[in-house]
């Protein structure tokens, strides 16, 4: 296994270390869960330029790389679905945002094996990689507000947390939806841009 493969592999097991981190009685687990993130987030990027630089594209990268960044994306935003606010009223994140997520990539990862059947490949067209980037942003930003309200200010400045964590997960609800919207609309340009695959292939009229 080459390098830019090991780094994916290793992607999917930062991903699984975020639940335990960020559900365990654990000091500063919020912080160390940004941390693990921010690591994976490098990996993403360190494995892409490897294989196309270095050590070359090969097939088993093509399905582990995207195959590791749906399993982070995933993890993270299930997590935050579990966490709730701190009146406990709702979950950091919709549940809808979730859904949103998920029933993309199944979407466009059946996309793409109809188009496999038919001899036609679907690389990552920027609306992918733009959703990508922006779900990173997002988990990072949510992460990083949690390490604030778990970790820091009650250490440091508790009269502030009630303030920012009212700040602080009206943003993640609003992050979370953006990035579902653009998640959804990336979807929807794959379909828009293959739809003839979706056609049901006409059957030949045989001469009488």
């Amino acid at each position: 296994m080459n390098p830019p493969n090991a780094l994916s592999l290793s992607r999917i097991a930062l991903a699984a270390l975020l639940i335990p981190l960020l559900f365990l009685p654990l000091p500063y687990g919020a912080s160390a869960a940004l941390v693990v993130f921010l690591l994976a987030a490098v990996s993403d990027a360190l494995d892409g330029r490897l294989a196309r630089r270095v050590y070359g594209v090969t097939p088993l990268g093509a399905l582990l790389d995207p195959l590791a960044d749906k399993v982070l994306m995933a993890t993270a935003f299930v997590c935050f679905v579990e966490l709730r606010t701190a009146d406990g009223s709702r979950s950091l994140a919709p549940a809808w945002v979730v859904v949103t997520i998920l029933a993309r990539e199944f979407l466009v990862t059946g996309l793409r094996a109809v188009g496999e059947r038919r001899g036609r490949h679907i690389p990552a067209g920027p609306w992918g990689k733009h959703k990508t980037a922006w779900q990173m942003v997002a988990v990072g930003a949510i992460l990083l507000g949690l390490a604030i309200a778990r970790d820091w200010l009650p250490r440091r400045a508790p009269e502030r947390l009630p303030a920012f964590q009212a700040y602080f997960e009206s943003v993640a609800y609003i992050l979370s939806a953006a990035v579902a919207a653009l998640t959804a609309v990336s979807g929807w340009v794959y379909f828009r841009q293959h739809r003839d695959l979706l056609a049901d292939a006409t059957p030949a009229r045989t001469e009488t």
